[in-house]
Protein backbone atom coordinates (compact mmCIF):
# COMPACT_ATOMS: atom_id res chain seq x y z
CA UNK A 1 0.00 0.00 0.00
CA UNK A 2 1.11 3.50 -1.07
CA UNK A 3 1.32 5.72 2.39
CA UNK A 4 -0.45 8.09 0.05
CA UNK A 5 -3.87 6.69 0.58
CA UNK A 6 -3.60 6.98 4.20
CA UNK A 7 -5.40 10.05 5.04
CA UNK A 8 -4.74 11.82 8.66
CA UNK A 9 -7.90 12.49 10.57
CA UNK A 10 -6.71 13.17 13.91
CA UNK A 11 -3.72 12.66 15.43
CA UNK A 12 -4.09 9.00 16.61
CA UNK A 13 -6.72 8.57 13.91
CA UNK A 14 -6.33 7.51 9.98
CA UNK A 15 -8.41 6.27 7.50
CA UNK A 16 -8.19 4.81 3.64
CA UNK A 17 -11.39 5.74 1.71
CA UNK A 18 -13.59 3.68 -0.08
CA UNK A 19 -11.86 4.97 -3.50
CA UNK A 20 -8.83 2.91 -2.37
CA UNK A 21 -10.28 -0.52 -3.91
CA UNK A 22 -13.55 -0.87 -5.90
CA UNK A 23 -15.05 -3.40 -3.45
CA UNK A 24 -14.91 -1.08 -0.73
CA UNK A 25 -18.36 -0.68 1.27
CA UNK A 26 -16.87 1.95 3.47
CA UNK A 27 -13.77 3.53 4.71
CA UNK A 28 -11.03 1.23 6.70
CA UNK A 29 -9.82 3.32 9.71
CA UNK A 30 -7.02 2.89 11.89
CA UNK A 31 -5.36 4.40 15.59
CA UNK A 32 -1.98 4.63 15.65
CA UNK A 33 0.67 7.40 16.68
CA UNK A 34 2.27 8.62 13.50
CA UNK A 35 6.01 6.86 14.34
CA UNK A 36 3.82 3.17 14.58
CA UNK A 37 2.51 3.37 11.10
CA UNK A 38 6.04 2.35 9.11
CA UNK A 39 6.13 -0.81 11.41
CA UNK A 40 2.25 -1.68 10.73
CA UNK A 41 2.86 -1.22 6.59
CA UNK A 42 5.72 -4.08 7.01
CA UNK A 43 2.71 -6.76 6.81
CA UNK A 44 -0.23 -7.38 5.53
CA UNK A 45 -2.37 -5.89 8.18
CA UNK A 46 -3.86 -2.61 6.74
CA UNK A 47 -4.62 -4.76 3.40
CA UNK A 48 -6.98 -7.24 5.21
CA UNK A 49 -8.46 -4.16 7.12
CA UNK A 50 -9.48 -2.87 3.67
CA UNK A 51 -10.66 -6.03 2.80
CA UNK A 52 -13.13 -6.27 5.12
CA UNK A 53 -14.98 -3.24 4.07
CA UNK A 54 -16.18 -5.77 1.36
CA UNK A 55 -18.26 -7.79 3.80
CA UNK A 56 -21.85 -7.22 3.06
CA UNK A 57 -23.77 -5.26 5.43
CA UNK A 58 -20.43 -3.49 6.85
CA UNK A 59 -21.99 -0.30 8.42
CA UNK A 60 -19.48 2.92 9.01
CA UNK A 61 -15.87 1.92 9.23
CA UNK A 62 -13.84 -1.30 9.37
CA UNK A 63 -11.33 -0.70 12.60
CA UNK A 64 -8.02 -1.44 13.60
CA UNK A 65 -6.06 -0.56 17.17
CA UNK A 66 -2.57 0.56 17.29
CA UNK A 67 -2.02 -3.22 18.39
CA UNK A 68 -2.74 -4.47 14.67
CA UNK A 69 -0.74 -7.17 12.87
CA UNK A 70 -1.31 -9.81 10.39
CA UNK A 71 -4.19 -12.19 10.98
CA UNK A 72 -6.50 -15.03 9.12
CA UNK A 73 -8.79 -13.18 7.18
CA UNK A 74 -9.02 -10.08 9.32
CA UNK A 75 -6.04 -7.99 10.68
CA UNK A 76 -5.45 -9.03 14.86
CA UNK A 77 -7.08 -6.08 16.48
CA UNK A 78 -9.60 -5.84 14.18
CA UNK A 79 -12.95 -4.53 14.54
CA UNK A 80 -16.42 -4.83 12.14
CA UNK A 81 -20.04 -3.83 12.68
CA UNK A 82 -22.71 -5.81 10.56
CA UNK A 83 -26.18 -5.15 9.99
CA UNK A 84 -28.49 -7.35 11.86
CA UNK A 85 -29.97 -10.20 10.76
CA UNK A 86 -28.90 -9.89 6.96
CA UNK A 87 -25.46 -8.92 7.37
CA UNK A 88 -22.43 -10.90 7.02
CA UNK A 89 -20.97 -13.39 9.91
CA UNK A 90 -17.28 -14.32 9.27
CA UNK A 91 -15.44 -16.58 11.48
CA UNK A 92 -12.09 -14.79 10.14
CA UNK A 93 -13.64 -11.94 12.34
CA UNK A 94 -13.67 -13.86 15.48
CA UNK A 95 -10.50 -15.83 14.80
CA UNK A 96 -9.71 -19.37 15.86
CA UNK A 97 -9.46 -19.30 19.15
CA UNK A 98 -12.95 -18.07 20.36
CA UNK A 99 -13.08 -16.16 23.50
CA UNK A 100 -9.60 -16.32 23.95
CA UNK A 101 -9.39 -13.72 26.71
CA UNK A 102 -8.01 -11.71 30.31
CA UNK A 103 -9.06 -11.33 33.41
CA UNK A 104 -7.15 -10.35 36.43
CA UNK A 105 -7.62 -11.53 40.10
CA UNK A 106 -6.84 -9.10 43.00
CA UNK A 107 -5.30 -9.71 46.68
CA UNK A 108 -5.35 -8.17 49.79
CA UNK A 109 -1.49 -8.47 49.70
CA UNK A 110 1.44 -6.22 48.82
CA UNK A 111 4.77 -7.15 46.96
CA UNK A 112 6.93 -6.54 50.75
CA UNK A 113 4.39 -9.32 52.03
CA UNK A 114 4.98 -11.35 49.15
CA UNK A 115 8.51 -10.81 47.69
CA UNK A 116 10.00 -13.67 49.63
CA UNK A 117 7.44 -16.06 48.48
CA UNK A 118 6.79 -15.66 44.97
CA UNK A 119 9.62 -17.60 43.50
CA UNK A 120 7.27 -20.66 45.21
CA UNK A 121 4.40 -19.33 44.07
CA UNK A 122 5.72 -19.43 40.23
CA UNK A 123 6.31 -23.17 41.23
CA UNK A 124 3.23 -24.07 42.99
CA UNK A 125 1.27 -22.84 40.30
CA UNK A 126 2.82 -24.08 37.21
CA UNK A 127 2.58 -27.55 39.03
CA UNK A 128 -1.59 -26.94 39.83
CA UNK A 129 -2.28 -25.62 36.15
CA UNK A 130 -1.69 -27.48 33.28
CA UNK A 131 -0.37 -26.06 30.31
CA UNK A 132 1.01 -26.81 26.83
CA UNK A 133 -0.31 -27.74 23.45
CA UNK A 134 -3.07 -30.53 24.05
CA UNK A 135 -2.52 -30.63 27.65
CA UNK A 136 -5.63 -31.75 29.27
CA UNK A 137 -6.89 -30.84 32.88
CA UNK A 138 -7.75 -32.55 36.40
CA UNK A 139 -12.00 -32.66 34.81
CA UNK A 140 -12.39 -34.95 31.83
CA UNK A 141 -16.28 -34.83 30.98
CA UNK A 142 -18.73 -37.09 29.74
CA UNK A 143 -20.19 -35.85 26.35
CA UNK A 144 -23.72 -34.65 28.37
CA UNK A 145 -21.79 -32.92 31.19
CA UNK A 146 -19.33 -31.13 28.39
CA UNK A 147 -23.31 -29.63 26.57
CA UNK A 148 -24.00 -28.53 29.77
CA UNK A 149 -20.39 -26.30 30.09
CA UNK A 150 -21.46 -24.85 26.88
CA UNK A 151 -24.53 -23.97 27.56
CA UNK A 152 -24.00 -22.64 30.90
CA UNK A 153 -19.95 -21.43 30.87
CA UNK A 154 -18.67 -19.93 33.96
CA UNK A 155 -22.07 -20.42 35.44
CA UNK A 156 -21.49 -24.49 35.60
CA UNK A 157 -18.13 -23.95 37.23
CA UNK A 158 -19.48 -21.97 39.85
CA UNK A 159 -22.23 -24.31 40.30
CA UNK A 160 -19.74 -27.33 40.60
CA UNK A 161 -17.79 -26.00 43.17
CA UNK A 162 -14.79 -24.48 40.98
CA UNK A 163 -15.92 -20.92 41.69
CA UNK A 164 -17.73 -17.92 43.69
CA UNK A 165 -21.54 -16.67 42.58
CA UNK A 166 -19.58 -13.21 43.27
CA UNK A 167 -17.54 -13.63 40.29
CA UNK A 168 -20.20 -14.00 37.61
CA UNK A 169 -21.31 -10.47 38.46
CA UNK A 170 -17.43 -9.60 37.21
CA UNK A 171 -17.59 -11.17 33.82
CA UNK A 172 -18.39 -9.67 30.84
CA UNK A 173 -21.82 -11.45 29.74
CA UNK A 174 -22.25 -12.93 33.11
CA UNK A 175 -19.83 -15.35 31.93
CA UNK A 176 -22.52 -17.03 29.46
CA UNK A 177 -23.90 -16.04 26.26
CA UNK A 178 -27.93 -17.09 25.58
CA UNK A 179 -28.32 -19.36 22.37
CA UNK A 180 -25.55 -21.31 22.78
CA UNK A 181 -26.24 -25.15 20.88
CA UNK A 182 -23.82 -28.13 21.14
CA UNK A 183 -25.77 -29.67 18.62
CA UNK A 184 -23.95 -27.25 15.89
CA UNK A 185 -20.27 -28.30 17.46
CA UNK A 186 -19.06 -31.42 15.96
CA UNK A 187 -18.40 -34.52 18.22
CA UNK A 188 -14.10 -34.17 17.19
CA UNK A 189 -14.54 -30.83 18.51
CA UNK A 190 -16.16 -31.87 21.91
CA UNK A 191 -13.72 -34.49 22.17
CA UNK A 192 -10.58 -32.56 21.71
CA UNK A 193 -12.24 -30.37 24.54
CA UNK A 194 -13.78 -32.98 26.87
CA UNK A 195 -10.55 -32.87 29.28
CA UNK A 196 -9.31 -29.42 28.59
CA UNK A 197 -11.10 -27.27 31.35
CA UNK A 198 -8.60 -25.47 33.77
CA UNK A 199 -5.82 -25.58 31.47
CA UNK A 200 -4.00 -22.55 29.62
CA UNK A 201 -2.70 -24.63 26.69
CA UNK A 202 0.69 -22.42 24.72
CA UNK A 203 1.24 -19.68 22.47
CA UNK A 204 1.09 -16.19 24.27
CA UNK A 205 -1.32 -17.83 26.67
CA UNK A 206 -0.32 -17.52 30.60
CA UNK A 207 -1.09 -16.75 34.11
CA UNK A 208 0.91 -14.16 35.68
CA UNK A 209 1.27 -12.37 39.00
CA UNK A 210 2.10 -8.91 38.97
CA UNK A 211 2.66 -6.18 41.45
CA UNK A 212 0.63 -2.58 40.94
CA UNK A 213 3.07 -0.26 40.01
CA UNK A 214 1.19 2.85 39.12
CA UNK A 215 -2.26 4.07 39.38
CA UNK A 216 -3.20 6.88 36.98
CA UNK A 217 -6.56 7.99 37.56
CA UNK A 218 -7.43 7.10 42.10
CA UNK A 219 -11.21 7.59 41.71
CA UNK A 220 -11.05 4.75 39.34
CA UNK A 221 -8.40 2.81 40.90
CA UNK A 222 -10.38 3.01 44.09
CA UNK A 223 -13.56 1.75 42.51
CA UNK A 224 -11.58 -1.50 40.72
CA UNK A 225 -10.11 -2.30 44.34
CA UNK A 226 -6.57 -1.27 42.98
CA UNK A 227 -3.69 0.41 45.00
CA UNK A 228 -0.12 0.55 44.59
CA UNK A 229 2.28 -2.12 45.51
CA UNK A 230 -0.82 -4.72 45.35
CA UNK A 231 -0.05 -7.92 44.10
CA UNK A 232 -2.78 -9.10 41.33
CA UNK A 233 -2.73 -12.31 39.21
CA UNK A 234 -3.58 -12.08 35.14
CA UNK A 235 -4.94 -14.95 33.49
CA UNK A 236 -4.80 -15.02 29.50
CA UNK A 237 -6.29 -18.22 27.49
CA UNK A 238 -9.27 -19.10 25.77
CA UNK A 239 -11.65 -22.10 24.38
CA UNK A 240 -8.57 -24.56 23.31
CA UNK A 241 -8.93 -26.83 21.09
CA UNK A 242 -12.59 -26.89 21.14
CA UNK A 243 -12.86 -23.69 19.85
CA UNK A 244 -10.08 -24.15 16.93
CA UNK A 245 -11.63 -26.91 15.77
CA UNK A 246 -15.05 -25.11 15.98
CA UNK A 247 -13.43 -22.32 13.35
CA UNK A 248 -11.89 -24.93 11.45
CA UNK A 249 -15.54 -26.86 10.86
CA UNK A 250 -17.97 -24.37 10.09
CA UNK A 251 -15.05 -22.10 7.91
CA UNK A 252 -14.93 -25.29 5.62
CA UNK A 253 -18.74 -25.18 5.05
CA UNK A 254 -18.98 -21.42 5.00
CA UNK A 255 -16.14 -21.50 1.94
CA UNK A 256 -18.62 -23.85 0.05
CA UNK A 257 -22.02 -21.54 1.00
CA UNK A 258 -20.48 -18.30 0.05
CA UNK A 259 -21.83 -18.88 -4.11
CA UNK A 260 -25.18 -19.84 -3.15
CA UNK A 261 -26.03 -16.28 -1.39
CA UNK A 262 -23.58 -14.94 -4.37
CA UNK A 263 -21.03 -13.27 -1.81
CA UNK A 264 -17.82 -12.70 -3.41
CA UNK A 265 -14.63 -11.38 -1.13
CA UNK A 266 -11.54 -10.03 -1.91
CA UNK A 267 -9.32 -12.37 0.23
CA UNK A 268 -11.03 -16.50 0.40
CA UNK A 269 -9.59 -16.32 4.65
CA UNK A 270 -12.98 -13.82 4.94
CA UNK A 271 -15.77 -16.29 4.37
CA UNK A 272 -18.64 -15.62 5.86
CA UNK A 273 -22.71 -16.01 4.90
CA UNK A 274 -25.77 -14.18 6.26
CA UNK A 275 -25.89 -13.85 9.92
CA UNK A 276 -29.66 -15.26 9.51
CA UNK A 277 -28.97 -18.16 7.31
CA UNK A 278 -28.57 -21.71 8.31
CA UNK A 279 -24.72 -21.90 8.46
CA UNK A 280 -24.80 -18.72 9.62
CA UNK A 281 -26.40 -19.72 13.00
CA UNK A 282 -25.17 -22.83 13.10
CA UNK A 283 -22.23 -20.74 13.39
CA UNK A 284 -22.99 -18.46 15.98
CA UNK A 285 -24.28 -21.20 18.27
CA UNK A 286 -21.44 -22.87 17.94
CA UNK A 287 -19.38 -20.11 18.54
CA UNK A 288 -21.63 -19.29 21.57
CA UNK A 289 -20.74 -22.79 22.77
CA UNK A 290 -17.07 -22.08 22.40
CA UNK A 291 -17.69 -18.63 24.23
CA UNK A 292 -19.23 -19.90 27.20
CA UNK A 293 -16.31 -23.41 27.43
CA UNK A 294 -13.84 -20.20 27.40
CA UNK A 295 -15.38 -18.57 30.17
CA UNK A 296 -15.45 -22.12 32.40
CA UNK A 297 -11.97 -22.14 31.34
CA UNK A 298 -11.08 -19.38 33.40
CA UNK A 299 -12.81 -20.12 36.16
CA UNK A 300 -11.64 -23.48 36.78
CA UNK A 301 -8.02 -21.82 36.00
CA UNK A 302 -9.00 -19.48 38.97
CA UNK A 303 -9.83 -22.14 41.04
CA UNK A 304 -6.68 -23.57 40.56
CA UNK A 305 -4.94 -20.07 40.90
CA UNK A 306 -7.05 -19.94 44.50
CA UNK A 307 -5.74 -22.87 45.77
CA UNK A 308 -2.19 -22.38 45.02
CA UNK A 309 -2.61 -18.95 46.72
CA UNK A 310 -4.05 -20.74 49.59
CA UNK A 311 -0.88 -23.57 49.47
CA UNK A 312 1.77 -20.65 49.80
CA UNK A 313 0.16 -17.69 51.88
CA UNK A 314 -2.12 -19.92 53.73
CA UNK A 315 -5.81 -19.16 54.83
CA UNK A 316 -4.65 -15.36 56.49
CA UNK A 317 -3.67 -14.34 52.99
CA UNK A 318 -7.34 -13.83 52.04
CA UNK A 319 -9.18 -15.06 49.01
CA UNK A 320 -8.19 -13.61 45.27
CA UNK A 321 -11.37 -11.60 44.17
CA UNK A 322 -12.28 -10.67 40.64
CA UNK A 323 -11.83 -7.54 39.30
CA UNK A 324 -12.93 -8.58 35.83
CA UNK A 325 -12.97 -11.12 32.69
CA UNK A 326 -13.49 -9.59 29.42
CA UNK A 327 -12.94 -11.35 25.53
CA UNK A 328 -10.91 -10.24 23.14
CA UNK A 329 -11.69 -13.05 20.39
CA UNK A 330 -16.16 -13.16 19.74
CA UNK A 331 -18.69 -11.84 17.96
CA UNK A 332 -21.87 -9.98 19.99
CA UNK A 333 -25.10 -8.77 19.49
CA UNK A 334 -25.14 -4.86 20.26
CA UNK A 335 -26.83 -1.70 20.24
CA UNK A 336 -24.94 0.89 18.40
CA UNK A 337 -25.72 4.50 17.03
CA UNK A 338 -25.21 4.92 12.98
CA UNK A 339 -26.21 7.38 11.37
CA UNK A 340 -27.84 9.13 14.55
CA UNK A 341 -29.80 5.43 14.97
CA UNK A 342 -29.74 2.81 16.89
CA UNK A 343 -28.99 -0.25 15.14
CA UNK A 344 -28.36 -3.52 16.48
CA UNK A 345 -25.24 -5.04 14.80
CA UNK A 346 -23.45 -8.25 14.56
CA UNK A 347 -20.10 -6.96 16.26
CA UNK A 348 -16.91 -8.78 15.36
CA UNK A 349 -13.70 -8.52 17.73
CA UNK A 350 -10.55 -9.91 16.47
CA UNK A 351 -7.70 -9.14 19.04
CA UNK A 352 -9.94 -6.38 20.38
CA UNK A 353 -11.16 -6.04 23.71
CA UNK A 354 -15.19 -4.58 24.76
CA UNK A 355 -14.07 -0.96 26.29
CA UNK A 356 -18.16 0.19 27.44
CA UNK A 357 -17.95 3.63 28.61
CA UNK A 358 -19.77 5.44 31.88
CA UNK A 359 -23.32 5.01 31.87
CA UNK A 360 -23.56 1.65 29.94
CA UNK A 361 -26.42 -1.12 31.55
CA UNK A 362 -24.22 -3.75 30.35
CA UNK A 363 -22.30 -3.39 33.27
CA UNK A 364 -21.75 -4.40 36.98
CA UNK A 365 -23.27 -1.76 39.19
CA UNK A 366 -19.54 -1.16 40.67
CA UNK A 367 -18.64 -0.31 37.11
CA UNK A 368 -21.14 1.91 35.67
CA UNK A 369 -19.77 5.07 36.63
CA UNK A 370 -16.22 4.15 35.99
CA UNK A 371 -16.58 2.80 32.13
CA UNK A 372 -15.50 -0.93 31.72
CA UNK A 373 -12.41 -2.51 33.02
CA UNK A 374 -10.04 -3.17 29.81
CA UNK A 375 -7.65 -5.34 30.36
CA UNK A 376 -4.19 -5.15 28.09
CA UNK A 377 -1.24 -7.55 28.65
CA UNK A 378 1.63 -7.20 27.96
CA UNK A 379 4.55 -9.82 27.46
CA UNK A 380 6.77 -11.41 29.72
CA UNK A 381 9.04 -8.38 31.51
CA UNK A 382 7.31 -5.68 30.16
CA UNK A 383 3.88 -3.83 31.57
CA UNK A 384 0.59 -4.52 31.31
CA UNK A 385 -2.31 -2.25 32.00
CA UNK A 386 -5.72 -1.75 33.40
CA UNK A 387 -8.09 0.77 31.55
CA UNK A 388 -11.51 1.95 31.32
CA UNK A 389 -13.69 2.39 28.76
CA UNK A 390 -13.65 6.40 27.49
CA UNK A 391 -17.17 8.18 26.64
CA UNK A 392 -15.94 8.49 22.99
CA UNK A 393 -15.62 4.56 22.46
CA UNK A 394 -19.23 4.07 21.65
CA UNK A 395 -19.09 6.46 19.29
CA UNK A 396 -15.75 6.30 17.27
CA UNK A 397 -14.92 2.35 18.00
CA UNK A 398 -17.70 0.23 18.43
CA UNK A 399 -17.42 0.53 22.04
CA UNK A 400 -13.74 -1.76 20.91
CA UNK A 401 -10.16 -1.29 22.33
CA UNK A 402 -6.82 -3.08 21.73
CA UNK A 403 -5.93 -6.47 23.45
CA UNK A 404 -2.49 -6.33 23.83
CA UNK A 405 1.06 -4.83 23.00
CA UNK A 406 0.79 -6.72 19.39
CA UNK A 407 3.42 -9.04 17.68
CA UNK A 408 5.80 -7.20 15.46
CA UNK A 409 7.62 -10.26 15.00
CA UNK A 410 6.41 -13.18 14.11
CA UNK A 411 7.49 -16.65 16.15
CA UNK A 412 9.66 -18.52 13.73
CA UNK A 413 11.82 -14.85 13.53
CA UNK A 414 11.47 -14.94 17.87
CA UNK A 415 13.12 -18.25 18.08
CA UNK A 416 15.46 -17.61 15.23
CA UNK A 417 17.18 -13.91 17.03
CA UNK A 418 16.18 -15.07 21.36
CA UNK A 419 18.29 -16.88 23.26
CA UNK A 420 15.39 -18.53 25.69
CA UNK A 421 17.92 -19.53 28.18
CA UNK A 422 19.57 -15.89 28.41
CA UNK A 423 16.21 -14.52 28.35
CA UNK A 424 15.03 -16.56 31.23
CA UNK A 425 18.19 -15.29 33.45
CA UNK A 426 18.07 -12.02 32.61
CA UNK A 427 14.27 -11.81 33.66
CA UNK A 428 15.11 -13.74 36.91
CA UNK A 429 17.84 -11.27 37.86
CA UNK A 430 15.15 -8.48 37.33
CA UNK A 431 13.04 -10.70 39.84
CA UNK A 432 10.39 -11.93 37.24
CA UNK A 433 10.15 -15.63 37.71
CA UNK A 434 9.52 -17.73 34.33
CA UNK A 435 8.29 -21.10 34.86
CA UNK A 436 7.67 -22.85 31.24
CA UNK A 437 7.49 -25.94 29.45
CA UNK A 438 9.97 -25.36 26.93
CA UNK A 439 12.18 -23.02 26.02
CA UNK A 440 10.50 -22.42 22.95
CA UNK A 441 7.44 -21.01 24.32
CA UNK A 442 9.94 -18.57 26.00
CA UNK A 443 12.23 -17.66 22.83
CA UNK A 444 8.38 -17.21 21.17
CA UNK A 445 6.73 -14.93 23.42
CA UNK A 446 9.82 -13.10 24.34
CA UNK A 447 9.06 -9.35 24.72
CA UNK A 448 11.45 -8.12 21.59
CA UNK A 449 8.60 -10.27 19.63
CA UNK A 450 6.06 -7.62 20.71
CA UNK A 451 5.31 -3.63 19.82
CA UNK A 452 5.78 -0.90 22.77
CA UNK A 453 2.72 -1.76 24.98
CA UNK A 454 3.05 1.26 26.49
CA UNK A 455 2.59 3.37 23.36
CA UNK A 456 -0.43 1.37 22.34
CA UNK A 457 -1.52 1.96 25.31
CA UNK A 458 -1.08 5.78 24.88
CA UNK A 459 -2.81 5.94 21.69
CA UNK A 460 -5.83 4.38 22.52
CA UNK A 461 -5.96 6.66 25.67
CA UNK A 462 -5.42 9.76 23.17
CA UNK A 463 -8.33 8.70 21.24
CA UNK A 464 -10.85 8.77 23.89
CA UNK A 465 -10.96 4.89 23.69
CA UNK A 466 -9.76 4.70 27.14
CA UNK A 467 -8.34 6.20 30.44
CA UNK A 468 -5.38 4.65 32.44
CA UNK A 469 -6.40 3.56 35.39
CA UNK A 470 -2.86 1.37 36.78
CA UNK A 471 0.37 -0.18 35.44
CA UNK A 472 1.47 -3.75 36.24
CA UNK A 473 4.80 -5.07 36.67
CA UNK A 474 5.39 -8.98 36.39
CA UNK A 475 6.81 -10.76 39.28
CA UNK A 476 5.99 -14.13 38.26
CA UNK A 477 4.82 -16.00 34.48
CA UNK A 478 3.52 -19.60 34.50
CA UNK A 479 3.31 -20.56 30.60
CA UNK A 480 3.28 -24.13 28.18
Amino acid sequence: MDKKWIKKIDNVTWEIPKGYKPFMQVPARFFAEEEMISNIMGDRSLEQLVNVTALPGIVKWSLAMPDIHEGYGFPIGGVAATKFPDGAISPGGIGYDINCGVRLLKSSLHFEDAEEQLERLSKVMYNNIPSGVGVGGQIALKTSMLDEVLREGAGWAVSHGFGYLEDLQMIESNGCLEGADPRCVSLFAKKRGHDQLGTIGAGNHFVEVDRVDEIFDIPTAMAFGLTKGQIVVLIHTGSRGLGHQIATDHLRQMVGAMEKYQINVPDRELACVPFESEEGKNYYGAMLCAANFAWANREVITWEVRKAWSEVFGEKAGQLSLLYDVAHNIAKLETHIVDDMPMKLVVHRKGATRAFGPGSEELPLAYRHTGQPVLIPGSMGTNSYVLAGGVKSMSISFGSCCHGAGRRLSRREAKRIVDAPQLRKKLMSRGVFVQAGSYRGIAEEAPVAYKDVDLVVETVCKAGIAIKVAKLTPLAVVKG
